[in-house]
């Protein structure tokens, strides 16, 4: 595992501070390219589904039924896929629905906000939510790289591809509010920081607890994490942006991308 520590932590270095690709993409477009937007969210969500269920789910299993037989095993591992999920879904119930960072805003409507308090309040609220998500991503994409490079890379690029409406989330309202491109930038670059966190709190739960039991739990957990991401973020948010088939396309793109992907690296 010690081998795979760095390059897992700069797979998520990269995937958090793909927000900053956001902040230039915001300066330098005055409309929303809403279509590449559907097609690449949908992207990411196949990734991440197909990976969480057909891979990480199984890998999880597999420690648990080690460490605790067929029976038990099978039953922590369900546990600990819907505890995944639990986390996400108290995370976004304790952010208010306009500064939750997967609400669907285009960059015309917040630059049509009535007052500079209001997109300056937008844009930090936004900041904070963003860095609240991307702390578990974080953790996601960390172990996933650990247990194999191939799986990080494919998880760290589409957390990198969702997270660019992000950094357009929190640089535009900050631009206009504060007249200042640098100050948006820096804002929503930093608030992809959390991810790095997320994956420096993985390392330091399997370094303190690795055995079978912590790592199937800490895995099924990831994987009930990606999932709910994908059916409450980004199917919804890629959905919103184009009302055709774009998002579904970029859907089964993404989950044949992954499936040839382990079909290469693990045979």
């Amino acid at each position: 595992m010690d081998n795979n520590i760095l390059f897992a932590f700069l797979l998520t270095v990269f995937a958090g501070l793909s927000t900053g690709i956001g902040s230039a993409i915001a300066f330098f477009t005055k409309t929303t390219n809403k279509t590449f937007l559907s097609v690449s969210l949908g992207f990411s969500a196949g990734v991440m589904i197909y990976v969480s269920l057909v891979e990480i789910f199984a890998k999880a299993k597999t420690s648990l039924v080690n460490a605790h037989g067929e029976s038990l095993g099978y039953w922590l591992t369900v546990g600990g896929f819907f505890a995944g999920m639990m986390v996400i879904l108290i995370i976004d119930k304790l952010i208010p629905n306009y500064e939750n960072p997967h609400e669907v805003r285009s960059v015309e409507d917040m630059q049509k906000e009535p007052s500079d308090k209001r997109l300056l309040r937008m844009g930090l609220f936004t900041a904070l939510a963003i860095a609240i998500h991307n702390f578990p991503e974080g953790l996601a994409t960390f172990t996933a790289a650990l247990t194999n490079p191939a799986i990080g890379i494919s998880i760290a690029i589409a957390i990198a591809i969702h997270n660019i409406p992000e950094g357009i989330a929190v640089s535009v309202p900050l631009y206009f509010s504060t007249k200042s491109k640098k100050k948006a930038f820096w804002y929503s670059f930093c608030s992809g920081l959390a991810e790095p966190v997320g994956a420096l709190v993985g390392y330091i739960l399997l370094q303190s607890l690795f055995n079978d039991t912590a790592f199937g739990i800490i895995f099924a957990s990831v994987a009930g994490i990606m999932v709910f991401i994908s059916l409450d973020e980004l199917l919804p948010t890629s959905r919103e942006y184009d009302s055709g088939h774009k998002s579904i396309y970029g859907l089964v793109a993404g989950m044949a991308v992954m499936a040839l992907s382990l079909l290469l690296f693990n045979n």
